[in-house]
């Protein structure tokens, strides 16, 4: 039954090459709460079977690998023998929840699986952890990726004592590895005398031959191994690039146009096939093509008109000043017109030369961690569609409407800007709870945020400056408004199908960062990362070398500061 639900689930939520899902927003606005939810729920039920595919793949590399004769001593196994193999969980990963190598070295025999003969589902092999996958496919790049030296670390249990330590010592010398860092320990495993870790430097593919030998005799336990760089800590897979975000497509589905009885939508045939027709081009989408260009119809054009006219009567008066700068900007630039729909690759091009920010097509409602961990590139996944032309008003999801005069003029200003990368950078490797909780702080801010403006309380969430009924409801003395606090906002239930009954205002944009900064810092992910702008990559800051040349770039910067209030000639404030 189990399996047969777990089918299912896979086949309803297939990633989008299956082009099983009918590519609408599954609710009214981007419920990125309940989304880190479902995703926790459906990948849990698949990750296992992909990392089993996984490892059976990379096994098949390394069928015709040949063991040098010095270590054949270390395959005498006997075929009845029991071989004990410690296997590293995909939620270790896939849930960003960190492994320290001294939690590896004090796994006791209930992490551990017991396999007799026949019953191992991996050929000619003891079976691959996931780091093992990890690292068998990166030596599959190429030859020089083949033999590139890898730092890792070996945890091996000794079940006949330290006798057996120089067979370790002595295969790791056969197949070229340098030993960096030797300790032992008794062992807490029932059967087990010492524990055994050991740093080496070694080829991949010595590396992956040497897991291999030491695993086919009955002298050892178990062994696992770490091949981070940085053997404190195991780093969770997130993107470190922005090409890396054609793998974050993952997308959700709750309320459907074809689905939901009550979306504007539901019953118009001719809706539903455009929005498939603009979801399909997204999803085509690859980092470096051009931007599609869409040809909105001319009620589509008519729905915008309504909605910008709407907006620019209300900002003026409710709308932060941020908002309003950039808003004024886009008219002035003519990408904000009465006529029509700006097209995305001029809505990015123009944050682009204003803070950075650019933007990607989207297919539809993406999970919370995929969402969010754009953002950490400066980069906004935005719809093409447009809401139904019976509501100009309201829309069951966030339309293109929504994202660009929502979203996109204060992704121009370089405060929010900034504030929106940090949330992203914070949920890079956070576990499932975490992203929960960084979800429910960006609905309260870049969705529904306030903020106070000499002495008045101003919009300058998305949701509401999209919305006009939600805008001036929030306003109103109806809500409940609270001071922003990321602790208390974070696990703050909120309303997804409705305006929101409580409100969080923040002191000022600098004060909400500054408050955002410290919460993120009590977070339990064990590393830090940083956006590195002259390579455009994010780098876990997890060695020592890292933080030298963090370091060096900052000491560098400091210099220019210094020298510009030297220049100015007066005290810096």
């Amino acid at each position: 039954m189990a399996v047969a639900a777990a089918q299912k689930n896979r086949e309803m939520f297939a990633i989008k090459k299956s082009y099983s899902i009918e590519n609408g927003y599954p609710s009214r606005r981007r419920s990125l709460v309940d989304d880190a939810r479902f995703e926790t729920l459906v990948v849990k039920q698949t990750k296992q079977s992909v990392l089993e595919e996984a490892r059976q793949r990379a096994n098949d590399t390394l069928d015709d690998c040949h063991l040098p004769n010095e270590v054949h001593e270390l395959q005498n196994v006997s075929q009845d023998d029991k071989v004990q193999i410690h296997i590293s969980t995909a939620d270790d990963q896939l849930n960003g929840e960190s492994i320290m190598v001294e939690d590896v070295f004090d796994k006791s025999d209930d992490d551990e699986i017991s396999l007799e003969k026949n019953e191992t589902p991996y050929e000619n092999d003891c079976g691959l952890t996931e780091d093992e996958v990890l690292l068998a496919n990166a030596a599959s790049e190429s030859p020089e990726a083949e033999k590139k030296i890898q730092r890792a670390a070996l945890v091996v249990r000794l079940r006949e004592g330290m006798g057996s330590l120089g067979r370790i010592l002595k295969a790791i010398e056969t197949f070229h590895g340098a030993v960096i860092h030797l300790e032992s320990r008794p062992s807490r495993a029932e059967g087990v005398q010492f524990d055994v870790l050991a740093k080496v430097d070694m080829s991949r593919a010595n590396l992956l031959q040497l897991i291999r030998a030491l695993r086919q005799t009955n002298s050892f336990g178990s062994v696992n191994i770490l091949t981070d760089d940085s053997t404190a800590v195991k780093t969770p897979w997130f993107p470190k690039h922005a090409s890396e975000l054609d793998n974050c497509n993952h997308l959700m589905t709750k309320y459907e146009p074809d689905l939901d009885m009550n979306h504007p939508g539901f019953a118009d045939k001719t809706y539903r096939a455009r929005r498939k027709e603009i979801a399909e081009i997204a999803f085509a989408y690859k980092y470096g093509d051009p931007i599609p260009h869409i040809e909105y119809t001319e009620d589509e054009n008519k729905t915008w008109r309504a909605v910008f006219n709407t907006v620019k009567d209300l900002i003026p008066k409710h709308a932060c000043i941020e908002y309003r700068r950039v808003f004024e900007k886009l008219i002035d630039e003519g990408i904000f017109r009465e006529d029509g729909l700006p097209q995305l690759e001029e809505m990015s091009s123009f944050l682009r030369r204003n803070t950075g920010f650019t933007l990607r097509p989207a297919a539809g409602l993406l999970t919370a961690r995929d969402f969010l961990a754009s953002l950490a590139f400066r980069i906004f996944q935005s719809t093409q569609y447009v809401r139904h032309v019976n509501t100009p008003y309201h829309t069951p999801e966030p339309d293109a409407i929504h994202e660009i005069i929502g979203h996109q003029p204060l992704l121009g200003d370089p405060s929010f800007a900034q504030f929106s990368q940090e949330i992203g950078l914070a949920s890079l490797g956070a576990s499932d709870e975490e992203i929960e909780k960084l979800a429910t702080v960006y609905w309260f801010t870049v969705e529904f945020g306030l903020c106070k403006e000499q002495g008045q309380v101003k919009a300058y969430g998305a949701g509401l400056l999209s919305a006009y009924g939600e805008l001036l409801h929030a306003l109103s003395d109806k809500p409940e408004h609270r001071p922003f606090e990321p602790a208390t906002t974070a696990v703050q239930k909120y309303q997804d199908q409705d305006y929101q009954p409580i409100y969080y205002v923040a002191e000022s944009f600098e004060d909400a960062k500054d408050k955002f900064r410290r919460w993120v810092s009590a977070m339990s992910r064990p590393f830090e990362v940083r956006f590195n702008p002259h390579t455009e990559r994010v780098e876990v800051l997890d060695s020592v070398d890292k933080l030298q040349t963090l370091v060096a770039q900052m000491k560098t910067e400091i210099l220019h500061l210094t020298n510009a209030i030297d220049k100015l000639g007066k005290p810096f404030c």
